[in-house]
């Protein structure tokens, strides 16, 4: 069995080219873009928070210089990608549908036991639906009945939609408002879609190809995540069959405990442009915290979900990534109303960072100031003052 050793820096770099970070527009421009995105990473995780622009559009943005925000709608219409779940909520391309199916099996197999009232209450939902058409949780009375003990406090008119989507019976698009809106699988999948269900081998093939072409190289740990939502999986026995036979390399990557593994056709030797990148902490290179610790010896933690008391950095800050090191992260919130992007810290690593690099760090932001509708930007504080000085030289 062939055993790959790579440095870290070469592993870096693969996995910075599997993300599409290896350089600006690495998928191109335009919606076309956009889809090369999804198809290529085959998940884009979706995320509600609005504090600046939303993580799915951001994860866009930073990939494609001329992004713009009604082109995922625009593809959803199309029937060429939908959103559901891989190991979170996201967008995925309309052609891995049936890769789905046992996502939703398994959510059916495994929810609680459903009250008589809770089954009427999803028939008559889809009574309404097959009759009337595509419906949002607004358009039911508020039927709570006593204080709320249910599933995310919600109603249960809500409870009932959000069951049956996660089951596969509805699916939803969204309102420019981000609302959801539910409808019934005929009306937004394609005809021509395939949707066969997947043998317990082919979904775990599939998981294994797909997480590694997303990732570049990745452990078990990685690819489980992504089947997550499925039970016996199968997962670890196909991942040994495919090493064998050759689909799947094994990996050593110095200084680190694996295995780990890639595609025989991943690239080893990659080039990049040593772009600035701000990233959402949703961005397909950030939500394994583990591989940022060990591969970029970069620790990072979203602090939306520490106490205040506790954050070190900021609410919401953002990665920020220069060449194949993480240089800075960034607390930002976009006051839409007086349109300035509103900088409460940027925190710099311990990095001798020269005005090359701050100077494109300055473009980035500039980018980001008009991605998120803002026309000014503020900065409050810093813990790097010399860097901080150029930058603002920078936007003077």
């Amino acid at each position: 069995m062939e055993n790959t050793i790579l440095s870290k820096s070469q592993a870096r770099k693969i996995i910075l080219n599997a993300a599409g970070l290896a350089r600006k527009a690495q998928f191109g421009k335009g919606i076309e873009a956009v889809y090369n995105v999804i198809d290529h990473l085959g998940f884009v995780q979706l995320d509600t928070n609005y504090v600046v622009e939303r993580a799915h559009h951001h994860v866009m943005a930073a990939r494609i210089p001329d992004y713009e925000t009604a082109w995922l709608a625009e593809l959803c219409e199309q029937g060429r990608v939908y959103e559901y779940f891989t190991s979170d909520a996201g967008y995925l391309p309309m052609h891995d549908f049936r890769f789905s199916l046992p996502v939703k099996k398994n959510f059916e197999a495994q929810g609680k036991t459903l009250s008589r009232p809770e089954l009427n209450l999803m028939k008559q939902i889809m009574d309404r639906v097959e009759r009337e058409g595509a419906v949002m949780v607004g358009d039911f009375e508020y039927d709570r009945l006593e204080a709320s003990s249910g599933w995310w406090d919600w109603r249960p008119a809500k409870v009932a939609l959000e069951r049956l989507y996660l089951n596969g019976s509805l699916m939803i698009s969204r309102t420019k408002a981000f609302q959801k809106v539910y409808d019934l699988p005929i009306n937004m999948v394609p005809q021509e879609t395939d949707l066969s269900t997947p043998s317990v081998e082919e979904y775990a093939r599939f998981v294994i190809r797909r997480t590694l072409a997303a990732l570049g190289i990745a452990s078990v740990k990685e690819m489980a995540w992504r089947a997550r939502r499925v039970k016996d999986n199968g997962l670890k026995k196909e991942l040994e069959k495919m090493v064998q036979q050759g689909m799947v390399k094994v990996v050593t990557v110095e200084g680190l405990k694996g295995p780990f593994y890639m595609l025989p056709d991943q690239k080893v030797d990659v080039q990049l442009s040593n772009e600035v990148f701000i990233l959402s902490p949703f961005d397909i290179l950030n939500v394994f915290r583990h591989r940022l610790k060990d591969f970029f010896d970069f620790d990072y933690q979203i602090e939306c979900f520490v106490p205040a008391p506790k954050r070190l950095y900021g609410y919401f800050s953002l990665p920020v990534l220069a060449g194949e090191t993480f240089i800075a992260r960034m607390d930002a919130k976009a006051d839409r109303k007086q349109k300035i992007l509103l900088v409460h810290n940027i925190h710099f690593e311990a990095l001798d960072l020269g005005p090359a690099i701050i100077e494109k760090f300055v473009q980035a932001l500039k980018a980001f100031v008009r991605f998120n509708g803002c026309r000014d930007i503020i900065f409050k504080r810093s813990n790097n003052e010399t860097f901080m000085e150029l930058i603002r030289k920078g936007f003077s």
